[in-house]
């Protein structure tokens, strides 16, 4: 019963994908990436928290839980809480700036406002690195989702599946396809995690019963060391939260400044599902769940607790919160490489070629989730690491200050080079996160590069508004 609701349920995604492009006809590149920034206040919310809450939400965070404590959770809560009124100020001015620049992609900012041949690879190049094992998290997570419901399924095969889902709804309309699919996910989701947190409280007889019987395995207690990692690592994040090139696309999309502070308004009420994730994660642990990886909590909790039919919703539910970040880096990198990567691509081959991309993109994510998983795995930690180093030239072109290109491409590289040096060599900086020191580090570069690098004559300054490119 479970795989037939499952099944009914993606197939019901797919017609949501078709039914996106209805009165949109042969799409434009624009309109494919970014809606032809036609999204109003309710598809801009969907499309946004599909993207921010996804397979990790049902994955990572329980099994952290069941595996740390609560403690986990705090650094986990706190830097998305923050994110948010930084979104709030940035998100409005990335829009017109984007709009200014008739930008698809976060290195068509810096294209634009730079005018860096150097600059603009550097952000489109290292936006395809550190989002490569992102994309393989995706896989992983929706690996261990689904096995962990009792789908006694080959990995490859289940990797291949989903990685034909999200291609075909990408295939079918872009981004109108992934923001109608997000509205069924995030109903499917919350619907999910709800139904199993109270179930678990049920099961338990309160929710009281649940915490007591599991603050005996798990320790609440938090070191300094702890504390001072977790304070720094919410900072940190939650600045580098939307310098993921997919969020900058995702801002793109809306009709104006004020569609996006209606959505960063509204986002925080989707933090109210934490707590049934919590009690799902308490119960694993206090009913002695036998579990393969932490990761399963969750998953164990609901296979313990639901009837057959309701694990098909969760199944699916889970399957849509991978694949819609799958699709939404798809969407990103393959803009990247046909706009930023390759010059002077026409605009009719650019939507085309991206499709090539975007199956070359997830042929390598297939094979490196299934050849070398531990290898990419570990640098999941460094994603946020590299991509939010290009925070201080987002700030300065959001300002329409003048500073030299090149100073800011040095405090890029450095605070990149930095970061992966110190994360491989496990070089610690007293608890605090390293990826903070390296943004450091980042500002410094930029600021005494700026100072001593001669002038060439060149514009610095933002281009005349009048400018575009296609």
């Amino acid at each position: 019963m479970s795989t037939f609701v499952f099944s009914l349920l993606i197939a019901f995604s797919l017609y949501l994908a078709i039914r996106s492009r209805r009165g949109h006809g042969k799409q434009s590149v624009h309109d494919f990436f970014v809606a032809s920034r036609q999204f109003g206040v309710a598809l801009v919310f969907f499309l946004t928290a599909g993207e921010i809450y996804s397979i990790g939400t049902m994955v990572g965070f329980p099994g952290g839980i069941y595996a740390k404590g609560p403690t986990y959770g705090i650094w986990f809560l706190g830097y998305i809480l923050l994110a948010y009124p930084i979104g709030y100020f940035i998100g409005p001015r990335i829009w017109e700036v984007g709009k200014q620049h008739n930008a698809i992609t976060q290195a068509d900012l810096f294209k634009g406002h730079y005018r860096s041949r150097a600059l603009e690879l550097i952000v489109a190049g290292s936006s395809i690195l550190f989002l490569i094992p992102w994309g393989e998290l995706q896989f992983t997570g929706l690996v261990a989702a689904l096995k962990g419901l009792g789908w006694h399924v080959q990995p490859v095969w289940l990797i291949i599946v989903c990685a034909a889902l999200a291609f075909t709804y990408i295939a079918i309309s872009g981004v109108r396809a992934s923001a109608w699919i997000a509205v069924l996910k995030d109903i499917l989701m919350l619907l999910a995690i709800v139904v199993t947190g109270v179930a678990a409280a049920w099961m338990a007889g309160g929710t009281h019963e649940v915490f007591q019987a599991a603050s005996h395995q798990v320790s609440n207690a938090m070191t300094t060391p702890q504390l001072r990692f977790s304070m720094s690592t919410m900072l940190f994040q939650s600045l580098g939260f939307y310098m993921m090139p997919f969020a900058a696309q995702g801002f793109f999309t809306a009709r104006g400044p004020n569609t996006i502070r209606r959505t960063q308004i509204a986002m925080p009420l989707y933090m109210m599902m934490y707590p049934f994730l919590v009690v799902a994660s308490y119960y694993a642990i206090s009913a002695n769940l036998k579990l393969a990886s932490p990761n399963d909590a969750f998953f164990a909790a609901a296979v313990h607790l639901l009837p057959d039919w309701l694990l098909g919703l969760v199944a699916a539910g889970a399957a849509l919160s991978g694949l819609l970040v799958l699709a939404g880096i798809c969407l990103a990198i393959g803009p990247i490489v046909t706009r930023n990567l390759i010059p002077n691509l026409p605009e009719a081959r650019q939507k085309r070629t991206a499709k090539f991309v975007i199956v070359a993109y997830l042929v390598v994510s297939i094979t490196t989730t299934l050849l070398t998983p531990n290898l990419m795995l570990s640098l999941i930690n460094t994603t946020y690491y590299g991509i939010t180093q290009f925070l201080p030239g987002m700030l300065i072109l959001l300002a329409g200050r003048q500073v030299r290109p090149g100073a800011v491409a040095a405090g890029i590289v450095c605070g990149q080079g930095l970061a992966i040096v110190c994360y491989a060599l496990h070089i610690g900086f007293g608890g605090i996160n390293l990826g903070l020191v390296c943004l450091g580090v980042n500002v410094l570069v930029v600021f005494v590069g700026h100072i001593l690098l001669r002038p060439s004559g060149r514009r610095y300054a933002m281009p005349d508004p009048l400018h575009r490119h296609s």
